[in-house]
């Protein structure tokens, strides 16, 4: 793995969604992992009820479904 020479922290983001179409979709869960130039790092996982129906083809991808996100 290729270590990276940073000077400040970087984030790097990841978000799984109800589907592609960026008007009507919404995100079910944001991720992301920051990296500390002292090679330390931090990541969280948050889940969130995108207040519509998971689609079946969405779920296929990110195995996330309406139970997952009810609370």
């Amino acid at each position: 793995m290729a270590k990276l020479d940073l000077k400040k922290p970087i984030i790097f983001f990841d978000l799984e969604t109800t589907g592609t179409n960026i008007i009507k979709d919404r995100i079910v869960e944001i991720c992301y992992l920051k990296v500390y130039p002292n090679g330390n790092d931090e990541a969280k996982t948050m889940r969130i009820n995108p207040g519509m129906h998971i689609p079946e083809e969405s779920t296929a991808i990110h195995h996330i479904t309406d139970e997952d996100v009810a609370d």
